[in-house]
């Protein structure tokens, strides 16, 4: 009873903090800053000890994600200082990935010894990749031909930041292609990838976190353990599920640090960046954000309801690793807790461990929908006008460029840097719009995650393997069946 109460203070107490927030930000009436401060921490408090109440991690990650919003604002210098915390818990996720990846993938496919069934996932799963990132792309190509966000900017008055220097070919490769026809330079690079999927050291792959390498490497190691007799297979196969097993506790430990991580991730990004931000771009956030949403619902959601995937569950199971990949923009920090949720929900293991690792290179809906939107701002902002075949090259190139990027935050910039110069943009107006590419990045890594969740479900369904009796989704209808 005690808890319903809680839970009725918070909602009134954050319903009022709203209200006055659209009436200072508006000015409709006038409030002193220090009153807005004051009902902040008052809402924090509230938060606070909503969070202590529930007793739930996923209430914890977004009390302190609203409370590192509240530090970020009203105490920028300390919320600079805490970016530290949010690399530390990003670091300690990192050292989950590649283990959880091999162990995962080796069990998966050796364990059940079906090769066949391997080949139908890859197939399966490649083709919905193609369809999701396709249809991600032509939304955001048409979402921003609509709102023209980038037409009419006033590029002197952006926030400039410098450019990343990284380079998206390494200097050897840069070298051949001086000795090569620039006809044949897009036959060179796409080699140049299908090349750097395959690790030379798997040791060094899980230290680079080269997560395609890590994949390709446990799939062949899979594949080749599964053709050994069973005798001298059975001890690696029991070595990779108890790894994996201990893998997936040893994720639920470093996830009571990510509350910390968390709030001090969203902290360091207010404090560094401040709200005002938001209003000098507001037309190409907001065209992204639209974008994002249109695809949410008229993609994702129709094919969850197509295959009667139970959405309240779905949401439930993902809620904790897409508000982690929000705060952190990196899809790494979330794939762990992303995985032991899919699992949760009722995909097998095989199809997960799969599906998931694959969808990070391959099914970034977000990234893809992201880079095709602002690829065409930069165009509008610069005053260069694309036919329609000339976007659709563009967005094409984007997607094939782009493969690999979801593990690091920021990482698309380097692809969309590239791609400008390819097609002639200029690289200044990308300069102005990264000072809220951090802002940008939540969303598009959120809905990487969402996708790649999603995908798993559906390759599961596709295969007949949905287990309709997960854990899970027996845990959430008792607690449907408590609360009614």
């Amino acid at each position: 009873m005690l808890k319903k109460q809680v839970g009725f203070i918070t909602l009134f107490t954050v319903s009022i903090a709203i209200i006055l927030t659209l009436i200072y930000e508006f000015n409709l009436f006038a409030i002193h800053p220090d009153f807005m401060m004051g009902i902040r921490w008052v809402v924090g408090a509230v938060l606070m000890l909503n969070a202590i109440f529930r007793k739930n991690l996923t209430t914890w990650i977004l009390t302190c994600l609203v409370l590192g919003i509240f530090v970020g604002l009203d105490f920028p210098n300390l919320a600079r200082a805490m970016q530290p915390l949010s690399q530390g818990f990003i670091k300690l996720v990192k050292t989950i990935v590649g283990p959880i990846l091999f162990a995962t993938l080796v069990f998966g496919i050796a364990g059940h010894s079906d090769l066949k069934s391997v080949g139908r996932m890859a197939w399966k799963s490649m083709l919905y990749f193609f369809c999701a990132t396709s249809c991600a792309i032509f939304i955001g190509l048409i979402v921003i031909n609509v709102t023209k966000a980038g037409v009419g900017v006033d590029v002197a008055n952006m926030p400039h930041e410098e450019l990343p220097k990284t380079a998206t070919i390494t200097e050897t490769d840069q070298k051949a292609l001086e000795h090569i026809s620039s006809e044949a330079h897009g036959v060179y690079k796409f080699n140049a990838f299908i090349r750097d999927t395959f690790p030379e050291n798997i040791v060094k792959a899980v230290y680079e976190n080269k997560v395609l390498q890590i994949v390709v490497f446990g799939v062949l190691f899979g594949i080749g353990l599964a053709l050994v007799e069973e005798k001298k297979r059975k001890p690696l196969v029991d070595f990779t599920e108890s790894l994996s097993e201990a893998m997936f506790k040893f994720t639920n430990i470093v996830m009571l640090f990510a509350p910390i991580g968390v709030g001090a991730a969203m902290a360091y990004t207010v404090g560094h960046l401040g709200v005002d931000i938001l209003k000098n771009l507001f037309m190409l956030l907001g065209s992204l954000y639209l974008a994002l949403v249109i695809f949410l619902s008229f993609v994702l959601l129709p094919i969850a309801l197509f295959l009667k995937i139970p959405i309240k569950q779905f949401v439930n199971a993902i809620k904790e690793p897409v508000s982690i990949a929000f705060a952190t923009t990196s899809s790494d920090a979330a794939l762990p807790k992303a995985m032991s949720a899919m699992e949760k929900f009722g995909v097998p293991r095989k199809i997960v461990s799969f599906v998931i690792p694959t969808g990070y290179s391959f099914n970034l809906d977000g990234t893809s929908l992201y880079l095709s939107l602002a690829a065409i701002f930069v165009a509008q902002a610069a005053g260069i006008p694309l036919t329609i075949g000339q976007q659709l090259l563009m967005a094409f190139t984007l997607m094939i460029t782009s493969k690999g990027v979801a593990a690091v935050p920021r990482a698309s910039l380097i692809v969309l840097i590239a791609t400008a110069d390819q097609f002639g943009l200029p690289t200044f107006v990308i300069a102005a719009i990264l000072g809220i590419d951090e802002l940008m990045d939540m969303a598009r890594t959120s809905v990487n995650v969402i996708g790649n969740c999603l995908a798993t479900v559906v390759v599961a369904k596709w295969e007949g393997e949905f287990d309709e009796k997960a854990p899970f989704l027996q845990d959430v209808k008792s607690e449907d069946e408590v609360a009614g």
